[in-house]
């Protein structure tokens, strides 16, 4: 396996860092993966191991306010910077295999991000794997929490509101501690702004989900305290593609990648992208 890393400015001059894991062969289709809130495309070596073995291309980027990114931790201006700059993501790779088949694959935010992004561009790629997708909040918060930040996001939009729970990460306590320890991960509280900019993109995407028609694999752990599964199913129930498939696994925790069942389950993802590889090369996406 070989590792590369690079970087480009986004829409707003940031510097945004991205990585790709390559096959020592030449890969048969490209991996692009969206991380999630407050880790880093480097927390998904592991799962780059696995499809490079398979053949695979993988690429990922740090989302600005993340990982090796600049920008501030825990705050975005607009959602849509997240999408913008995924978009000049998804050029960069295209620049670097031109004639490969394309999946996206998206975690947790990476998840509701990516959702965002095929609402518009789906056409750049063959398929999407979701996994854990935040779409729905495990606890909905009542009305007025959501008015009161609303109205901090104007006023006082860096303050913190929301503290993201590690225990909710993995039933692996190794894959936990690692987590707590890593200094690319932002363990402070998440900002007013981007935390009200997620629900309004959680909306959005449920709202324009109908207009996305590639195939879809949504994965989500029946235990997950981070992500709703709902959320997953109401996507699902919403998308028009004729190729959807949702599959919960009981007991499994937010990261599913990085839970025991971890092989079990990206097996299962090969096998489903396996599956559609032919098509999507003949289409030439």
């Amino acid at each position: 396996m070989q590792h590369r890393i690079d970087e480009f400015s986004s829409t707003s001059g940031e510097r945004i860092f991205y990585q790709a894991w390559l096959p020592s062969s030449p890969p048969r289709a490209v991996l692009l993966l969206v991380h999630g809130l407050a880790e880093h495309s480097g927390r998904y070596e592991g799962f780059a191991e696995f499809f490079t073995a398979a053949g695979f291309a993988v690429h990922a980027l740090d989302h600005s306010g993340h990982g090796r990114s600049d920008g501030r931790r825990g705050y975005i201006r607009k959602f849509s910077d997240f999408t913008d700059a995924l978009g000049i993501f998804v050029g960069e790779v295209r620049k670097q295999h031109p004639d490969l088949p394309m999946v996206l694959v998206g975690h947790s935010m990476g998840g509701l991000i990516a959702s965002a992004y095929l609402i518009e561009h789906q056409s750049e790629f063959a398929m999407a794997v979701l996994s854990g997708p935040a779409i729905k909040a495990h606890e909905e918060p009542p009305k007025i929490a959501i008015w009161v930040m609303r109205l901090l996001a104007r006023l006082l939009p860096r303050l913190g509101v929301i503290q993201l729970d590690a225990s909710g990460v993995s039933r692996d306590p190794e894959v936990v501690q690692k987590y707590i320890n890593d200094p690319l991960v932002y363990s402070g509280k998440v900002s007013a702004r981007l935390t009200v900019e997620m629900f309004k993109t959680m909306n959005s995407v449920v709202a324009g989900a109908s207009g996305i028609r590639l195939p879809v694999l949504l994965l989500h752990g029946g235990a997950d305290t981070l992500a709703a599964v709902s959320g997953s199913q109401v996507l699902h129930d919403a998308i028009s593609s004729e190729d959807k498939k949702i599959v919960v696994y009981g007991g499994v925790y937010h990261e599913i990648f990085n839970e025991p069942e971890r092989l079990d389950i990206m097996s299962e993802m090969r096998a489903w992208i396996d599956e559609r590889l032919p098509a999507a090369v003949t289409q030439g996406v």
